[in-house]
């Protein structure tokens, strides 16, 4: 029978020895720590024989076993060892195989992630599936970015050459036409200083870069505000311009960043509304708690397949690039988006009634009030 003194010892030797095997292991790992899975593999399944066998040998040595029942036990770890191997071995060729099928799948183009993968692997083709998919699209945008504002810029630069030859070679010298051409001149200029701020604004929040300077605003004023800049526009294109915000609702943020979202909305809503048809801004609580900002057009609605579409870059709903009169690049709108996000807000659109509504959502302060 095994006195406890001697069990005490036998746990303490194989302890010892255990540890001993195991930082061992660690450090040959760690030296192999950029090899093949399969190597490391190996290492774990030799590293946990090598440490029953030193229990077995601290046994023997105790010579608590000896005899025939020795050499069984020996054996017995022993084939356990060659089946661990064994199966580590398999293993490690599986993960080999699917990782280097993960490693053909992305050097190929376009990438999609192979199937049956295991579970960790898998997760990394997902992700880098929906990595690429979204590096293509952003890709796409900053081109057709390019394509479209170098047309929209090139389009009034053209129109500004030939208006300043015709005054330089003295074409046109009758006042009125001359004072027309200067002011067409500075329309043009103020229109391409807007575009330049625009892509400088939505350089800066692609780039992370957008500071806000929050404070506690309520929604109402910022209508009100957003309504008394919108309001020329609106008289100029016949559009009734009306406001909603009875409700005093609290949030933080950056006052003059959001009224720049929201005033991006209504030039946008007031452009694509006919005349004689109304443009309503709304401000209120929704039934989350979240502050809602709302704006509400007569445009007719918008093509279903385009809604996904509405606040990528550049984007305008129309197949013709020439910027109407008072255009923009078509940035507001994706401008609009970077702002309420950094808000930590989100911002949507849906058809409804005789046109769209833009609606921005954003984190309510608490109910004390302004």
């Amino acid at each position: 029978m095994v006195r406890s003194g001697e069990l005490l010892m036998v746990v303490a030797v194989t302890a010892g020895l255990g540890l001993v095997i195991a930082l061992l292991g660690i450090g040959v790992m760690w030296r192999l720590r950029t090899r093949s899975i399969g190597v490391m593999l190996a290492v774990v399944v030799v590293v946990a024989v090598a440490a029953t066998l030193a229990g077995v040998v601290a046994i023997i040595m105790k010579m608590i076993i000896g005899g025939p029942v020795k050499d069984f036990v020996l054996s017995v770890v022993a084939v356990g060892g060659l089946v661990g191997l064994g199966v580590a071995f398999v293993l490690a060729r599986r993960v080999v195989r699917e990782s280097r099928r993960l490693v053909s799948a992305v050097r190929a183009v376009p990438f999609e992630a192979p199937r049956g993968l295991p579970a960790e692997l898998q997760t990394i083709a997902n992700t880098l599936e929906e990595a690429y998919a979204r590096e293509r699209a952003l890709e796409g945008a900053r081109r057709e970015l390019v394509a479209w504002v170098s047309h929209d810029l090139r389009t009034p630069l053209a129109g500004m050459r030939a208006m300043v030859e015709a005054l330089q070679d003295g074409v046109v010298s009758d006042p009125p036409t001359v004072a027309r051409y200067h002011a067409q001149i500075k329309l043009e200029v103020e229109r391409l200083s807007a575009m330049v701020d625009d892509l400088f604004e939505l350089s800066r929040i692609h780039a992370g870069a957008l500071r806000l300077s929050r404070s506690r605003i309520g929604l109402a004023d910022l209508v009100a505000d957003t309504l008394a800049g919108a309001e020329p526009l609106a008289r100029a294109k016949g559009v009734l311009l009306t406001a909603e915000a009875s409700e005093s609702v609290p949030v933080e943020a950056d006052a003059g960043a959001l009224g720049r979202a929201l005033g991006n909305l209504v030039v946008n809503a007031i452009r694509h509304t006919p005349s004689d048809r109304t443009v309503v801004l709304r401000a209120g609580v929704d039934d989350d708690g979240m502050a809602c900002l709302s704006v509400a057009d007569c445009c007719g609605g918008i093509p279903a397949e385009d809604l996904p579409r509405v606040f990528e870059v550049a984007f305008r709903g129309e197949a013709a690039r020439t910027p109407a009169a008072g255009g923009g690049a078509g940035l507001g709108l994706a401008i609009a988006q970077g702002i309420v996000e950094a808000h930590d807000g989100v911002i949507g659109v849906v058809n409804d009634g005789p046109g769209c509504r833009f609606e921005i959502r954003l984190p309510a302060v608490g109910s004390g009030g302004l």
